[in-house]
């Protein structure tokens, strides 16, 4: 430790910048210690090893809830055991040492946290300020035997304990080898506690019988003295409720077993349980509590864990945890502690502790990137806020904090749009890294090139890094569903970098005309038929090598869908005129008007070498029950009248039909039309599965704009749209959960004009008669 701090300034790779320091003498009262700050690492990869242990002091963490040992403490361990994608799945509990190696380590911890704290002036207070807590399992028998009550009785006082003695040595001799640290190691040898722990968390295994829990506890509390948490599983909340909740927050392929609830402890024998508990505790002098939640456990439906079971834990199980914490706190009338580990982080920790729910500990969030730096921002956040250290749960809050969480779209799966940020290719040998971003860019942008010189004020260079590539920055910079930001690394730390909104500053802060683009040489010349955004890049690249480019489009100006379809309020027309603009600067040839049906025998007959069609989809789809119908629109041709300036007399109530961002378009331009009141996007699916980006549909809802899921419209007359009510079913080939209507289960509602936005297709009968 000491040699890797002199020559890089670390700890265990961990820079001495990100030591965290106590700066108050606040403290928080838990079980009976009295502790800096009331958060720490979960039992697990964070407390197995006395390196572990000692990294999270240093950053912060000063509860720290060991890694549970258990009798059989030999076992081989499948690996991989642990994947955290998003929400975190293990599929081991236990120790991998043997119970003397674990106590070895964690008491290396105990000897090396003290010693740490005084070199660094980690904090100015003279109690140690920290609380190690054991944590043994799975049974009663096995709690009794011989190797797990010499862990016990060894943390408790470890005064007999030879290897307590022997690490004395050890530091003693240090010190006479190491003089500069000398009398701060004759302090720490003096005043260093024989007794680590007095405390324990009771894990028990799912399923583990009701009884069995109660006699455990009890045994540990009358027994053995110690202070008690016991751990119980979010099965307790009932599979009803926990399908609920991971579905309304858009967890919709964790696959759950109704089996492992039922044979898990019930909630109407927990809370007579722990009021039992709670006044055997009181009568012994002991403190007890629950400590919420144990994982959860699912049907593991991938090969990347062995087993057919696996358990979540993570930010999936933060709305479970936190409203079963409620509900057992209404029960207990707020006077039973909570030792709280469900998926805490930064976005959530002060408002748990706001609710008198301590301590916190952590273990997913611990595994992304970052890592244990992460308690130090969370320790810094707890100090600023000075959070009061309630003595009770506040029930209110947290009943409150519960409801909240179940809506608050911060722990949805939605708020990340991808759990996986790996490419999908091999990495090369000697170069080995691709940037996510960059590869999930249909056109490999150099994302991290030209936002690198944006940093560096290179504004010029950075358009020129995008122009590469991509010859239409003004417009991506708008309108560009940037697909770079659903693989961007920082949603491994809160959200994407905004990706679309840096090209826009890049495209912005430059004269287009000022750029100075190298023109090849050939006497090719080729036309292009559309001036969309596909007819445009075209003709760029093929500039850029020296063709003679000339397009055609039927329409009065370029830019496709972009100029006549998409509403200037997401794209002003002046940023299209940029990037055309440039095409013209750098002589490609535009010809307007363009109607002949026969394309392909007129650019032969004006002897064009080459032809590209790039006439995008714009022929719209519609169910059989539009037909003939009054105040049915399709949503294309709405935009483009809206965009012309006809106006539209929709009547009060609108209904826009589909999912993706056409009729996200349609709704929200809708919606400004005069007389319009109210406009509902109507899908058979549900949010999770909705082609639209996350972006448009966030704009719809603020615009006002109702949405209604898991539902199909099947005929409108007469002001009355009948719509089937639809579940959704098994995965289809899209990757979405099938849609499936409820048989004989209809509503009528009331609109005065549907627009349909179900998609489009290209124009057939036009390739068609150019034999294409």
């Amino acid at each position: 430790i000491f040699q890797e701090y002199e020559q890089n300034k670390t700890i265990f790779g961990i820079h001495d910048t990100q030591f965290y320091h106590k700066n108050d003498k606040k403290f928080y009262k838990v079980l009976n210690a009295s502790i800096e700050e009331p958060i720490g690492p979960a039992a697990g990869p964070h407390t197995q090893l006395a390196q572990n242990i000692i990294v999270s002091y240093l950053c912060g963490g000063r509860f720290f809830e060991l890694k549970t040992v258990q009798k059989l403490d030999e076992l081989e361990i499948e690996k991989p055991c642990i994947d955290a994608p998003d929400e975190g799945y293990n599929t081991e509990w236990s120790t991998e040492l043997t119970v003397s190696q674990a106590y070895g380590e964690y008491l290396k911890a105990w000897f090396v946290i003290h010693l740490l704290k005084e070199v660094f002036k980690l904090s100015t207070n003279e109690q140690s300020g920290f609380l190690f807590n054991m944590s043994v399992g799975y049974d009663l028998e096995g709690i009794k035997t011989k190797k797990i009550d010499d862990f016990i009785e060894h943390l408790k006082n470890a005064e007999r304990s030879p290897l307590f003695n022997e690490y004395k040595k050890i530091l003693r001799k240090f010190s006479e080898d190491n003089s500069e640290y000398s009398k701060i190691i004759e302090k720490v040898l003096t005043n260093i506690s024989t007794h680590i722990s007095d405390s324990i968390t009771l894990s028990t295994m799912h399923g583990c019988p009701p009884h069995e829990i109660d006699s455990i506890c009890e045994y540990l509390i009358t027994e053995k003295k110690l202070h008690t948490f016991v751990k119980l599983n979010p099965t307790l909340l009932g599979y009803e409720k926990v399908r609920n909740i991971l579905d309304a927050q858009g967890f919709l392929h964790i696959a759950l077993n109704r089996e492992s609830f039922e044979k898990d402890l019930q909630f109407e024998d927990a809370i007579p349980m722990l009021k039992r508990l709670a006044r055997v505790a009181e009568s012994e002098k002991r403190n007890f509590g629950v400590k919420l939640s144990n994982t959860l456990a699912v049907i593991n439906q991938n090969t990347i864990l062995p087993s057919d079971e696996k358990y979540m834990s993570g930010r999936a199980l933060y709305p479970i945890t936190i409203n079963l914490s409620a509900e057992i706190s209404k029960q207990l009338e707020g006077k039973l502690p909570i030792s709280f580990s469900g998926g805490a982080s930064y976005w959530n920790i002060i408002d748990i502790l706001e609710t008198g729910i301590k301590p916190i500990t952590i273990a997913t969030d611990l595994l992304k990137p970052g890592g244990y730096v992460r308690l130090k921002q969370l320790a810094e956040t707890i100090e600023e806020k000075n959070i009061p250290d309630h003595h009770s749960i506040q029930i209110e809050k947290l009943t409150s904090l519960a409801e909240k969480a179940i809506r608050n779209e911060q722990f949805s799966r939605k708020e990340y749009p991808s759990s996986d940020l790996k490419i999908e290719k091999k990495l090369p040998l000697l170069d080995c890294f691709i940037s996510p971003c960059k590869e999930r860019c249909p056109i490999h942008q150099d994302v991290p090139e030209y936002i690198l010189a944006i940093e560096l004020g290179n504004f010029e260079e950075a358009l020129q890094i995008i122009f590469a590539k991509n010859p239409l920055p003004n417009i991506t910079g708008y309108i560009c569903d940037h697909q770079c930001q659903t693989k961007c690394a920082r949603w491994n730390y809160e959200q994407s970098v905004s990706i679309r909104e840096l090209k826009k500053i890049a495209a912005g802060k430059n004269e287009t005309r000022n750029l100075k683009f190298e023109i090849g040489s050939t006497e090719k010349k080729v036309a292009i038929l559309g001036a969309g955004p596909a007819g445009l890049s075209a003709a760029y690249f093929l500039r850029r090598y020296g063709f003679e480019v000339h397009i055609f489009d039927k329409g009065t100006e370029a830019g496709g869908t972009v100029q006549n379809i998409i509403p200037r309020f997401r794209i002003p027309d002046e940023v299209i005129k940029k990037d055309v603009g440039l095409l013209k600067e750098m002589g490609v040839n535009f010809h307007y008007n363009y109607q002949n049906q026969h394309f392909i025998q007129d650019f032969q007959s004006q002897k064009y070498d080459y032809i590209f069609i790039g006439i995008g989809a714009h022929i719209p789809k519609m169910l059989s029950w539009c037909k003939d119908k009054d105040n049915i629109f399709e949503a294309l041709s709405f935009l483009e009248n809206l965009k012309e300036g006809r106006d539209f007399k929709l009547g009060k109530k609108i209904a826009v039909i589909g999912g993706g961002n056409s009729a996200m378009d349609a709704a929200r331009a809708a919606i400004r039309v005069q007389g319009v009141e109210k406009v509902s996007i109507l899908y058979r699916r549900t949010r999770e599965y909705m082609p639209a980006d996350k972006e448009e549909f966030d704009n719809a809802i603020k615009d006002g704009v109702n949405f209604k899921e898991l539902i199909n419209p099947i005929d409108f007359t007469d002001s009355e749209l009948l719509c089937q009510k639809m579940e959704l079913g098994e995965m289809d080939k899209s990757g979405r959960r099938k849609p499936i209507p409820i048989e004989n289960v209809h509503e009528k509602l009331e609109f005065d004009s549907v627009i349909m936005a179900i998609g489009e297709e290209v124009d057939k009968e036009l390739l068609k008669e150019n034999n294409i």
